[in-house]
């Protein structure tokens, strides 16, 4: 694992564009983080982050501790570098060359404050019906009987279409009666013009579901663009 101090999260370049990182409903106003929230969330985030458990199944899954943060999307969306970008660690999260690798979920332990989870990718066309079969089970069980856990968040490619695994997914965390909320990754490939239509489409979206969180988050972590936004809102949760 790299050194942490040697790699301090991230904050805004100088000249960055970051004005549309946050994004509402349309009609609904939301405020930008302020100084306080945007240190308390990197703060959090210089924490110490160490990989302390995988779990394949539900047996498997850790005693309960910090609340849960779960990060949940399709193959090849962007899972693990949004975690490296967060936490400031180069390798805290694998980058798989060869999407739908992960199997497991993975927790990660950011200062005994909170816990971050790594759920395997969904939606991989080559990945194994019993694979497929057994993100519906076993992810389903977590996300529905873990009192830990606290939010998912669900990432979007901001470069493609909403995928009918996406909204397949949207679907059983309503019925799992877990709180979400929509964050688009890989935005740095969007023209501010088809940013602001994707975080629309978006925002329509999350209205659509009752376990939807309404405000909506654009993120790249080529860039660190909205990372520090995101930041900011997850260190309510701890």
């Amino acid at each position: 694992m790299a050194d942490h101090a040697a790699h301090p999260p991230d904050t805004p370049r100088p000249g960055a564009d970051v004005t549309l990182t946050r994004r509402a409903p349309r009609g609904a106003a939301v405020a930008a983080p302020g100084k306080d929230e945007l240190e308390a969330g990197r703060l959090l985030f210089a924490r110490e982050c160490r990989f302390i458990h995988g779990a394949q199944t539900l047996d498997q899954l850790p005693p309960l501790g910090p609340p849960e943060l779960a990060f949940a999307g399709r193959s090849n969306v962007g899972k693990s570098s949004l975690l490296n970008a967060l936490t400031g660690y180069e390798a805290l999260a694998r980058v798989s060359r060869q999407p739908g690798r992960t199997r497991q979920l993975n927790f990660f332990d950011l200062g005994g404050r909170l816990r971050l989870v790594d759920m395997p990718g969904y939606g991989y066309a080559q990945a194994p019906k019993s694979v497929k079969a057994d993100w519906q089970g076993t992810m389903f069980g977590y996300l529905r009987g873990r009192p830990s856990l606290k939010r998912v968040l669900l990432l979007l490619d901001a470069r493609i279409e909403t995928k009918p695994a996406d909204r397949a997914v949207m679907e059983l965390l309503d019925r799992a009666a877990v709180s979400f909320q929509l964050v688009l990754t890989k935005c740095d490939g969007l023209k501010p013009p088809a940013l602001d239509a994707k975080l629309r489409e978006a925002a329509t979206l999350a209205r659509a579901h009752p376990a939807a969180l309404h405000e909506v988050f654009a993120t790249s972590s080529e860039t660190r663009s909205g990372i520090p936004e995101l930041r900011a809102a997850l260190a309510a949760l701890a």
